[in-house]
């Protein structure tokens, strides 16, 4: 079994491993640049899980930034029925695309 780790970033935990390609909320960094992450859930070398309460001491996860862009549109539409009351809204997430470079 190989390394992993579960990072927390724009409010969401997710699973890596090292050299996995992840879209995340986005990131002040820019294109090429290597980011350090040390908000770490948990991390497991493959024989061994150590989880954090709420974060894992001395653990670091580095991307390398790939670029940014704008995830899907999600629409909310509200209506009152009889009143002609009709109102949408539309939002897309601004998102930064990383690859895992290390688990540390």
């Amino acid at each position: 079994m190989e390394a992993y780790a579960v990072i927390a970033t724009g409010g969401k935990q997710l699973l890596v491993k090292a050299g996995d390609r992840v879209e995340i909320e986005k990131l002040p960094a820019e294109a090429g640049t290597d980011v350090v992450l040390d908000t770490v859930c948990a991390i497991s070398d493959g024989t061994t899980l150590k989880v954090g309460a709420p974060y894992v001491e001395g653990a670091k996860v580095t991307l390398t930034i790939d670029g940014n862009k704008r995830g899907e549109k999600v629409v909310n539409f509200k209506a009152k029925r009889r009143k002609g009351s009709r109102r949408l809204v539309g939002h897309r997430q601004e998102i930064t695309v990383a690859t895992v470079k290390a688990i540390a």
